[in-house]
């Protein structure tokens, strides 16, 4: 099969695109598994699938590293309106995106007839065990657990997908090849969880690590950015409706929580190139 794509990334967080507005791909799961390993395929942290919606301007569908499906990526989404308005699929600069976790709008700014930057209104965040879902009997907000032998303090926040973000002294030490899947599969996620290690590094600033589920670590995590901020105003480190800049390995994304916990996330997107793979070919 024949597969024509394009290689983009918002803040390192990199996924292979690909037009499925007149059909989408058969088997994407196991596609994404074959196109995303670094050195020996196209490399990425997975696929996403942009194609027609009937309530929306367009859907997006997403795939992980080890091929199980996502249901949003704040990174990706950015990418995806930045790939319609920039092969002219779209005029529009104010986009509705059916996903997953629901239909998300974005506010694309553009520069020299290219898209340099995306705000996402991300929805709503919850902290409720429904809404992650969390095999708890209430929220869990700066709350004590263990993790393969070891306590943590964790806040549980769903932004469509489960997150706990967990604070710690040097996020960049951190061994997360190592210790990553631990926090994965945490029993008390029964659909798995993306994990972010946050430090608060200064005013409305914070710095931040992160272990996708179906992925490992990755540059930047656009919902997980979201979840600390979201956790970091919960626990009283920041103010609501106050921009707040998270420091990803892979760039800077920023971050704003109003009262009524409505996110809504800007960075930037960015077209590495175009190529075409060969699935199912050893050529």
């Amino acid at each position: 099969m024949r597969i024509e794509f394009t290689k983009m990334h918002g803040c390192g967080n990199d996924y292979i695109y690909v037009d499925c507005t007149k059909g989408e791909l058969l088997s994407p799961g196991e596609i994404s598994a074959a196109m995303s390993p670094r050195h020996f395929s196209v490399g990425a942290d997975g696929l996403v699938m942009i194609c027609r919606s009937d309530t929306c301007d367009f859907k997006m569908r997403m795939f992980n590293l080890d091929g199980s499906e996502g249901n949003m990526c704040g990174n990706a989404i950015r990418c995806v309106g930045k790939y319609v308005y920039d092969n002219g699929m779209t005029d529009k600069r104010s986009l509705s995106i059916e996903t997953k976790s629901g239909v998300k709008y974005l506010t694309l700014f553009v520069k020299d007839g290219s898209v340099e930057s995306v705000t996402v209104d991300m929805g709503t965040a919850s902290t409720s065990p429904e809404s992650l879902p969390m095999r708890a009997d209430s929220e869990m907000i700066n709350a004590p657990v263990t993790i393969n032998e070891k306590e943590y303090r964790i806040t549980a926040v769903s932004m469509g997908n489960p997150h706990q973000v967990i604070y710690c002294e040097s996020p960049e030490s951190l061994e997360l090849e190592k210790i990553g899947h631990y926090f994965e599969n945490f029993e008390l996620f029964p659909e798995r969880v993306n994990t972010e290690f946050v430090k608060v590094v200064g005013k409305n600033r914070l710095k931040m690590r992160v272990w996708e589920r179906g992925s490992g670590e990755t540059f930047a995590c656009g919902t997980g950015a979201c979840a600390a901020v979201v956790a970091s105003v919960l626990n009283g480190y920041f103010g609501f409706d106050e921009p707040v800049t998270v420091e990803l390995v892979g760039g800077e994304l920023t971050v704003t929580v109003t009262r009524d916990m409505r996110v809504f996330m800007t960075g930037p997107c960015v077209k590495v190139y175009e190529g075409v793979y060969y699935y199912g070919s050893e050529n």
